[in-house]
Formats: structure tokens, sequence, C-alpha cells
């Protein structure tokens, strides 16, 4: 499978990511069938599926429930196989998601998903926004934060998954990446996709499949994500080995 450079930095990643919320969480989704969170020999295997299809990118976060915890259970012995990018800012608990966007939170986060992940660096960590992008960067001055955890050297690149088009160009201009939702029928942020492009910083790919509620063929969706310049990676999120191996297809010729 074809690798892109994220943005300006030394990242390189596989055009296909692989989402991990259903290893963590099922409560508060919007998938449209329920699902049984998948065993550890379950995860062993689709990891495993997804080394040898070429992806190395895994997104997960704190707000992914055990998701970081059994990632870091399952990667032992092949942490530099894989690009993990994590998020700060949410936490999910009894149903329910919280938001602080603090220092302390930030600090404190980064330090448990170190924890959870095993690992002592993270490649990619984005700023999980509660929808008020603005105030998250402006006044909050998460990157700043985000900024001095990367020079002690426990992050490589940092970012924001952004929920408005202001917010995108925000991340575009203060940080190495940034994550917007985008397929064939929400284009809203190829505004910020086309910005990135010009800035030469890195852009994942949220709900290319409107969380599977897109209302055409899944390989189509995705070359229409994939061919727009500027885009690196686009995430997927599964745990059905036969969904992963349809979701790359073709993509593992590239």
């Amino acid at each position: 499978m074809q690798k892109r450079r994220l943005g300006h930095t030394d990242i390189e990643v596989s055009v296909i990511g692989l989402g991990t919320v259903k290893f963590g969480r099922k409560q508060g989704v919007k998938y449209p069938l329920p699902f049984e969170l998948p065993s550890d020999n379950q995860i062993e295997n689709l990891l495993a599926v997804s080394r040898h299809l070429g992806i190395n990118l895994l997104d997960t976060a704190p707000a992914y429930g055990l998701s970081e915890e059994r990632l870091g259970k399952c990667l032992q012995g092949q942490r530099h196989d894989w690009v993990i990018s994590t998020k700060v800012g949410e936490t999910f608990a009894d149903g329910l998601s919280t938001f602080d966007f603090s220092k302390a939170a930030i600090t404190e986060s980064i330090e448990c998903s170190l924890e959870r992940l095993q690992t002592d660096y993270l490649d990619i960590v984005l700023v999980h926004s509660s929808g008020d992008d603005e105030r998250i960067i402006l006044e909050d001055r998460v990157f700043e934060t985000l900024s001095t955890l990367k020079t002690a050297g426990k992050i490589r690149a940092i970012g924001c998954s952004t929920k408005t088009v202001a917010g995108g160009f925000l991340s575009v201009d203060h940080a190495d990446v940034v994550m917007v939702t985008y397929h064939p029928e929400c284009t809203d942020d190829k505004t910020v996709i086309q910005y990135a492009h010009q800035k030469q910083k890195g852009v994942l790919i949220k709900k290319a499949l409107a969380s599977g509620h897109i209302n055409r063929p899944v390989a189509d969706s995705l070359r229409f994500v994939l061919k727009e310049p500027g885009v690196t990676s686009v995430i997927v999120g599964t745990i059905n080995e036969m969904h992963l191996r349809e979701v790359c297809g073709d993509f593992t010729k590239i």
C-alpha cells in the first residue's frame, strides 16, 4: 500500500489507516448496526491482517474506552512497525463525554496514553474537539501545551480533529496536521484540505464512509477522498477482517 508523508514531518503513513473505536467502546456510537467488543485474539488477528495489507497507521483516543489499553497489550514488540495517533481533550465514562482542554488535563492525558499504550512516545496527538474549535485553539491555547510536550520528545506531530471549517484553518496555521470529515456527500472541509496542501500540512480524513451510512460503494467513496490533493490518509474503523480487506481493495496495489 502506498504511504504518504504527513505534511512537513518525517512521518510516513499508509493511505488507509485503521480506526479503533470499536476496540474499546460500543456506547454512544453512531454506527448503523450494534456490535460486541472483539476479544484480544480478534484484535491481534486484525492487526496482523492490517500489517499484511500494508497499513501502518492506527487511530485511537482516550474517549474510545479501552482502545488504548488493548492496543498497548497487542502491540508489544511491534511498536516501531506502527504510527500511533491518539487524542486529548475528551474522556468517555458512564455513557457520557466530558471535555477538558486545560494545560493540566492535556499533560495528564498524554502521560496516561503513554502508560496505556506502553510506549515512551506518541507519533501523532490530535485535539479531540468538542465542537468549539476556535475557543479551544485561541483561548485554551491547546497547541502551546502540545508543542511543549512535542519539544520534550513525547510527541512527534500535533494537530486537531476539527468540527468546523474555521477550526480547520486555525489548525493548519498552528499545527502539523488537521483531521477533517470528508466524503462525496459532505465536502464542507474541502477548502481546509486545499489550504493544508498549500501550507504543506498533513491531512487525516475521518468519517469517509459516514460512519457506515455512506450511500455509495465503499471503494468509490475512498477513491473520491484519496484523489483530493492534500489528503494524506483516510481513517476507517472496523473490527471485521472481510470489511477491512474490502476497504483496502485495490489500494493495496497503489
